[in-house]
This record gives C-alpha cells, structure tokens and sequence, in this order.
C-alpha cells in the first residue's frame, strides 16, 4: 500500500511541475477574475456568474455601497423601438440580484411594506455613477429629465448597483424639458411586478422580457 501511495504522490507531482497540469485537471479548483465593463474599462463593479437565462448575477444587496467603474466615455449608444430609447444591450445586459429567487419572492420583493426602499443606494453614490454613465453613452440632455434606471427594476430582482443593470435612460420622445423624469417604462415594470406577486409568471420570464426590450416585454407575456 505504501509503495502504491508513493507511485500516486510521484505521478501528480510529476504531472503539476512537468506536464503542466491545471488544478482542475486534479479534481480542484479555479477561482475566476472579476469582469469588467462591456466597453473594456478595467475594474468591474462585480464577477458575477450567468443564469440559466444568461443573465449575469451581481453582487446583490450591501450595507454600504461604491460608486461603480462604468464603459468607456462615448462607447455605449441608445436604440429606440417603438420611438422609445432602449439601452445598449453590450453596455447594460442587465444583471440579477442572489437574494431574489422565485422561492422566496414572498419574502423579499412581494412582501408587505415594500422591499426596495431597504437595498437601494444612496444618492451620493448612484449621482456620481449617472455622470459617468451619461458620459458613456454620450448623453447630453438634462440630468433632471434622465433617469438612472435599473434595466431590471429591484422589485423584479434586479441587483441594486452592478454597473451592467444600470444606464441613465432618457425621456420619452415628446417630454417637455425640463418637466423632471417621466418615462414609460416604469409602468411596465410595475404590470410585470404584479404579475410576478400574482403568480401569473415566474421571475424569470419577467427579468427575460424586460432585458430582451421592455417594449414587447407586456405583450411577449399577454400582459398587454
């Protein structure tokens, strides 16, 4: 036995130091670097992994937040479906909260009393990271007019402050300047969160439609 154990020693040493082995080659394993933001700026808000849906996973929700690395000035650029601005899926592919699952929407985005008032980041945080962002898709209309959306609201557990959920979304089409943020998209996330309480759709199918265009995101689901 001792003599097989040392032949077993032999050979993964061997195997590391001449072979090149990774350690997960030998059953360990590898911890991935953070991701950084779509338009190639170092140091991203989050590592994340992926859902079955695709959708990045972020941080979830802190005690205390950072102001968050955002693309590279000017490498993000609006769509408009239906006359409306849409964000740019490469900068802003939306990411997902861990402590939002369909398990437990009952207890955390469903709940009495509301959910998002306690994991939402401070002003001091999310007004820097809207300049910066205007900045990457080139945004130059009124600060007050634009929002700082989360692509996935927080009350269909989009996560609170990954840069990849967050883009500073402009006024409909038609908004008089200067009358404050007033978009059409907040009513759908609201229909969408109902429906989701409802037990009319998972939380997934809700976080799918409104990433792929929160236009369609209704009538995808027969909301409409």
């Amino acid at each position: 036995m001792r003599s097989t154990h040392g032949a077993a020693s032999c050979a993964v040493l061997a195997c590391l130091l001449l072979a090149g082995c990774s350690p997960t080659a030998l059953g360990g394993s590898v911890v991935s670097g953070t991701r950084s933001p779509a338009a190639g700026s170092s140091g991203a808000a989050a590592s994340g992994s992926t859902t079955g849906s695709d959708i990045a996973v972020g941080a979830g929700p802190r005690k205390r937040y950072m102001v968050q690395q955002q693309p590279a000035s000017g490498s993000c650029h609006y769509r408009y479906e239906h006359g409306e601005p849409l964000e740019d899926p490469k900068c802003t592919p939306g990411a997902i909260s861990p402590a939002v699952t369909q398990s437990n929407v009952a207890s955390t985005i469903c709940r009495k009393g509301g959910y998002t008032s306690g994991i939402r980041p401070s002003t001091s945080v999310t007004g820097k990271e809207k300049e910066l962002n205007a900045a990457s898709y080139g945004y130059t209309g009124r600060m007050g007019d634009a929002e700082y959306d989360h692509l996935i609201s927080l009350q269909l557990g989009g996560d609170p402050n990954d840069y990849r959920n967050l883009w500073v979304e402009p006024a409909d089409p038609g908004h008089r300047s200067g009358a404050g943020v007033n978009n059409k998209k907040d009513p759908v996330e609201t229909k969408l969160h109902t429906a989701v309480c409802k037990g009319t759709v998972t939380l997934a199918a809700a976080q799918k439609a409104i990433v792929t265009d929160w236009t369609t995101a209704l009538s995808v689901l027969h909301l409409a």
